[in-house]
C-alpha cells in the first residue's frame, strides 16, 4: 500500500504593516518627485527667452545713484553736528551741485574709526540721482561734496556708494 503522504504547506509570507512614520515619508518623497517631475520643465520655461512670455516693461532711463552716508560726531570729541548745521550744509554745498534735487534721511549708524574705536552715532544719508550719461560730470562735484563736510566737521571720511538704476519720472 502507498504511504500517505502529507501534502506540503505552501510557504506563507507574512507582510509587516509599515510604520506611520514610514508611510509619511515614502507619501512626501514621492509627492516630492512628483512635484519636480512636473514643476521643473515649468520653471526652466519661464526662463527661457524664446518662450513666448511677456517680458516686463522696462521704464525709466539710466541714472546713477550715489548715496553719501554723513556722520554727526566729531573724533576730536567736540560736539556733534546738529540739524540745522547739516541743513545749512546741504543748502550751502550740496543744492547748487544738485538743483534738480535730493533727498536726506535721518539715521543711526556705527562704524570702526582710525584708532580701532567703534563709534555709534546718528547719521545722514544724501540721495542723488542723476543720468547716467552725467557720471563723469558729477563725481568732481560729489568729491567736493565729500571733502568740504570732511573739512567743515572734522570727520575721517563720508562713505560714499554708487549703483546704476532706472528712473522715471
Amino acid at each position: 500500500m502507498p504511504a500517505l503522504t502529507r501534502p506540503r504547506p505552501s510557504p506563507t509570507i507574512t507582510r509587516s504593516r509599515p510604520s506611520p512614520t514610514t508611510t509619511r515619508i515614502r507619501l512626501a518623497l514621492t509627492t516630492a518627485a512628483v512635484l519636480l517631475a512636473a514643476g521643473a520643465p515649468a520653471a526652466y520655461a519661464a526662463l527661457d527667452d524664446r518662450s513666448g512670455g511677456a517680458a516686463p516693461t522696462a521704464r525709466g532711463a539710466a541714472y546713477v545713484e550715489t548715496r553719501l552716508l554723513f556722520g554727526t560726531e566729531r573724533p576730536d570729541g567736540g560736539p556733534a553736528v546738529t540739524d540745522r548745521q547739516f541743513t545749512a550744509f546741504v543748502d550751502r554745498e550740496v543744492t547748487p551741485a544738485f538743483p534738480e534735487g535730493l533727498t536726506v534721511r535721518e539715521g543711526r549708524g556705527q562704524w570702526r574709526d582710525a584708532s580701532g574705536r567703534i563709534v555709534r552715532e546718528r547719521s545722514y544719508e544724501l540721495v542723488l540721482l542723476y543720468p547716467a550719461g552725467q557720471a563723469q560730470v558729477r563725481d568732481p562735484a560729489v568729491e567736493r561734496i565729500r571733502d568740504a563736510y570732511e573739512r567743515a566737521f572734522g570727520q575721517e571720511s563720508v562713505a560714499r556708494l554708487d549703483e546704476r538704476t532706472s528712473v522715471d519720472f
